[in-house]
């Protein structure tokens, strides 16, 4: 458990004074070692609706940190990528289930809606691997600075470069949407015109 961990470096304190500069040494290296191993760990965690990318990859996961109190929890911080989005639970239940298998079982999941959720923030990588699963990487189409209010655009603008994502089966961009909804809300139905396959779009916002 991570507060056993920290005994044996508290109890090495002399009685008469603060903590020693070797001992403040092991505990900030112990903690480092501590929200390494559950970095690792939740990297593992993969998003309930695309199992091929994980939350960290998605940018659902935000944070790993010590509490801001006396306790010093481990904090695991999470971000919707929509308000009400129902995968949320599994998530949770799912980070829980890894944090605990691997031994650290204090800590708690936070669930944090600001700054909100954009679709900037899944990485490179997570977008190669949506693409090579057959869906289509947010296009563009996001005009609102970081730092103001996010309107939440489940519909693109019409004449937008989000109008005609590439197919992720055959590259083309003569595409066609069929519907504004997927197989989940922040998903768009499109079909490619070139090789005829459907296939779902990650809608930008």
């Amino acid at each position: 458990m991570v507060n056993a961990m920290h005994t044996p470096i508290l109890d090495m304190q002399p009685d008469t004074s603060g903590a020693t500069a070797s001992g403040t040494t092991m505990a900030v290296a112990m903690d480092d070692a501590t929200l390494a191993q559950a970095w690792a760990i939740l990297e593992s965690v993969p998003d309930p609706e695309i199992p091929v990318v994980s939350i960290r990859e998605l940018g659902i996961l935000r944070d790993v940190r010590r509490a801001d109190d006396a306790s010093g929890t481990l904090e695991v911080v999470i971000t919707p990528t929509y308000s009400g989005c129902p995968a949320m639970g599994q998530i949770k239940q799912d980070i829980e289930s890894a944090m605990t298998a691997a031994g650290l079982v204090s800590f708690r999941v936070v669930t944090v809606l600001a700054p909100a959720w954009t679709t900037d923030w899944i990485t490179a990588e997570a977008r190669a691997k949506l693409n090579a699963y057959g869906i289509a990487p947010p296009q563009g189409d996001r005009p609102i600075a970081p730092d103001t209010a996010q309107p939440l655009r489940f519909v693109p603008r019409r004449g937008s470069v989000a109008d005609q994502p590439p197919c992720p089966h055959c590259h083309s961009t003569h595409t066609e949407r069929l519907a504004q909804f997927g197989s989940t809300a922040c998903k768009a139905l499109y079909r490619c015109l070139e090789c005829r396959e459907p296939f779902d779009y990650f809608k930008p916002y």
